[in-house]
């Protein structure tokens, strides 16, 4: 059983792995974007408390995040494992994961974190660019539609890039983020938990690596 956590500041590349690691291990990637929005449009319970903060522009609190978390990780699609994304963002999520956890027997076995240096990361971003029709995501300097001007998902010819993926932007945002990581890290790193791996590299390369880390647990 794999229960994974996978931190990365924005453009280190975790969507990629996710794909990569749910592809070989069949878990169940839980973000928790697409957790509000199933919650609200299924209108459960914690799903119309959350719309109820969004609704009004507030932010959602903790709790009720958590209680959106815990209702999915109780769900019987979480037989494989899991992978959380989006959560926890601070170390009071991280306790409240740790009960959660607890509660439902589904302990965290790995928290994975995605090394790349700022440099880096701003080149990236800001070399990203989204199919305007599907949301389908590339980047100029290592993912390019197979033709060019077409998304290979749906066939659009319609691309823009996001506000914050422009250079200027990016920097603040990496900044915000790497506050909110750093202790994270520390967090798992005392619960022995944590495996840093480098993100600089190329994705296949980062799979390995993660590989590596996830077949011990098997």
């Amino acid at each position: 059983m794999i229960n994974l956590i996978l931190l990365g500041l924005p453009g280190a590349g975790k969507g990629t792995a996710s794909e990569q690691i749910v592809d070989k291990y069949h878990l169940t990637h839980i973000s928790t974007g697409d957790m509000f929005r199933e919650a609200m449009a299924n209108k459960t319970k914690v799903g119309l408390e959350a719309k109820s903060y969004i609704d009004k522009g507030n932010l959602v609190p903790d709790e009720v995040t958590a209680k959106l978390v815990e209702e999915r990780l109780s769900q019987p699609d979480i037989k494989e494992g899991y992978i959380l994304d989006g959560f926890p963002r601070t170390i009071e999520q991280a306790e409240m994961l740790d009960g959660i956890t607890k509660r439902l027997n589904k302990p965290l076995t790995n928290v994975i974190a995605l090394d790349v240096d700022e440099d880096t990361l701003v080149k990236r971003l800001s070399a990203r660019f989204m199919c305007k029709n599907c949301g389908a995501t590339y980047n100029k300097i290592s993912k390019m539609p197979k033709v060019e001007g077409t998304c290979d998902r749906c066939g659009s010819h319609e691309f823009y890039q996001r506000e914050d993926d422009k250079p200027e932007v990016v920097k603040n945002r990496l900044e915000v983020n790497e506050k909110m990581n750093a202790p994270l890290k520390d967090f798992y790193q005392e619960k022995g938990l944590l495996t840093v791996i480098n993100g600089k590299q190329t994705p296949d390369k980062v799979f390995e690596d993660i590989d590596a880390v996830l077949s011990n647990n098997k």
